[in-house]
């Protein structure tokens, strides 16, 4: 772990988690902005009278003071920024906000790195979630955003075997070569799961637009499944094993 120019500094942080640590202490795992991933001991937060508690729970937007410890960093005050209530009321919102940050900490390692735009992204997407905007719309721009920030960003617009530009007809997508081949090259190759010309259309749409460009998108539902469906594949391919919050979310919205 390099060490931190002050042996006590501020964090702008989103709490992705935390566990058990001794007899009352807690293990929080942190998205920062001016550190990136990273991990601090709350001491005594598990204590009924404690200050801290209520300001690391997961999803929670706080300002921390932290000292270097031994090990790892000491939490020594924690401010809320924004605690996102109505991700807490709701579960259905409850499951796209952990799904978010899930995916955050799977992409993510404790490096110790500045990355104040994949922690704006967070931010930004657990405030629109909190917004009530339409999670299946802010979770896909997440996703594909994300994606460009962590080096794994898909090839849409162009054929991942020959080069050629994508024309406006289904054409099939590659998780090992991570983008699209076009019906030519994708003929008899194993492997390659279908993507329709519609949700083709959508996701370079999120790919290439701002938020409020991708947010006026209208996808029909069959659009939105293979959308998702296509995604998952995907992401089960670069982590090399699936995410736990998809399947949550599939139960509580009905779709099991």
């Amino acid at each position: 772990m390099p060490e931190p120019k002050f042996r006590s500094f501020r964090v702008d942080a989103v709490v992705l988690r935390h566990s058990d640590y001794g007899e009352a202490d807690r293990l929080l795992t942190l998205f920062t902005r001016q550190l990136g991933k990273t991990r601090a001991i709350a001491k005594g937060a598990r204590k009924i009278a404690s200050r801290k508690a209520g300001h690391i729970e997961p999803f929670t937007y706080v300002k921390l003071q932290l000292a270097q410890g031994r090990d790892m960093f000491i939490v020594t005050q924690a401010d809320t920024v924004d605690a996102y209530l109505p991700l807490r009321d709701d579960l259905v919102l409850t499951g796209h906000a952990a799904y978010a940050l899930e995916l955050l900490d799977r992409f993510t390692y404790d490096d110790q790195t500045e990355n104040p735009t994949l922690f704006r992204l967070l931010t930004d997407t657990l405030s629109r979630l909190a917004s009530r905007h339409d999670p299946w719309l802010v979770i896909r721009y997440y996703e594909m955003r994300l994606l460009d920030h962590v080096g794994f960003r898909p090839q849409l617009f162009e054929c991942v075997n020959c080069g050629r530009a994508i024309q406006p007809e289904d054409q099939f997508f590659s998780f090992s070569a991570g983008g699209v081949i076009c019906p030519r090259c994708g003929q008899g190759l194993k492997h390659l799961h279908n993507v329709s010309v519609e949700t083709l259309k959508y996701l370079r749409h999120f790919q290439r637009s701002s938020y409020a460009e991708a947010a006026r998108a209208r996808p029909s539902p069959e659009v939105q499944k293979e959308a998702e469906s296509l995604m998952q594949g995907y992401f089960t391919y670069l982590l090399e094993r699936e995410l736990n919050t998809p399947g949550f979310l599939r139960k509580i919205v009905g779709r099991d």
